[in-house]
């Protein structure tokens, strides 16, 4: 079981006010690790406390991840909470606009783009700055099944996961031999505030049970192992690879 322990590991969880994300964060800190919340979302300070009442190490930040200076002084304010590094870096943030590709708007565009992916390229580059000084970190980064799927009404967000997986591999093989290992999870349909228009849906949450080998929609917590498991040390020669946590729907 020492492969998958977290303590004396520190976490920086980008997004952690999400249901995915925060689930993950729980996860690192059940595992050992000393976890940061961070979002947008001033639940956070809610969540945090939330986890310390089950007696785990978190501590919450308020981010706003479109802003690029916000995005640097997070990371030294995270440093500082620290009193040292971030070992361990999840890109959880992300959000979902819907609409038919001829009448996308501009604005969901770019706002999709900006936090999905350029937040999560820059979250990644200016914490494995200090990584790399250390010879050592581990960088997960949220993408999705829809990054290999076109999706429906969804142009900006299969073209922001399609990156975030692309930008995995990049950086993985730029981070590689210098001691940092950069891996991606791909969720499939999780219950989760994203696809709530989609669940209510009875046609289309009927269509997504009928591909899935599981029958069921997954949830937050399904994505922890996963999670726990890239972080640790039982990954230590895992890079560059993007893992489905679908259910079986890639495999239909």
């Amino acid at each position: 079981m020492n492969l998958f322990d977290l303590s004396g590991k520190s976490a920086l969880v980008v997004g952690g006010a999400g249901d995915i994300g925060f689930a993950i964060a729980e996860g690192l800190a059940e595992a050992g690790a000393t976890v940061i919340v961070l979002d947008i979302d001033p639940r956070v300070h809610e969540l945090a406390t939330s986890m310390k009442d089950k007696k785990l190490s978190a501590h919450a930040l308020e981010a706003n991840v479109q802003n690029r200076d916000e995005i640097k002084k997070s990371i030294t304010a995270a440093e500082n909470i620290f009193q040292g590094s971030i070992n361990i870096l999840v890109n959880s943030a992300g959000i979902q606009r819907r609409n038919s590709s001829e009448f996308f708007l501009e604005k969901d565009w770019d706002d999709v783009l900006e936090i999905n992916l350029t937040a999560t390229f820059l979250y990644s580059q200016q914490v494995a700055q200090k990584m790399l000084q250390n010879s050592y970190g581990k960088i997960i980064n949220i993408s999705s099944i829809m990054g290999n799927f076109g999706g429906i009404t969804i142009p900006a967000y299969a073209a922001s996961k399609g990156g975030v997986t692309q930008l995995t591999k990049a950086l993985s093989n730029d981070w590689a031999k210098k001691g940092i290992c950069v891996n991606a999870i791909a969720p499939g349909y999780i219950n989760t505030r994203l696809n709530t228009k989609l669940i209510s849906d009875p046609n289309r949450s009927a269509e997504v049970l009928l591909r899935t080998p599981l029958n069921r929609w997954g949830t937050p917590q399904d994505l922890k192992g996963a999670a726990i498991f890239l972080a640790s040390k039982a990954s230590d020669f895992i890079t560059g690879t993007v893992i489905n946590v679908d259910g079986g729907y890639s495999a239909r």
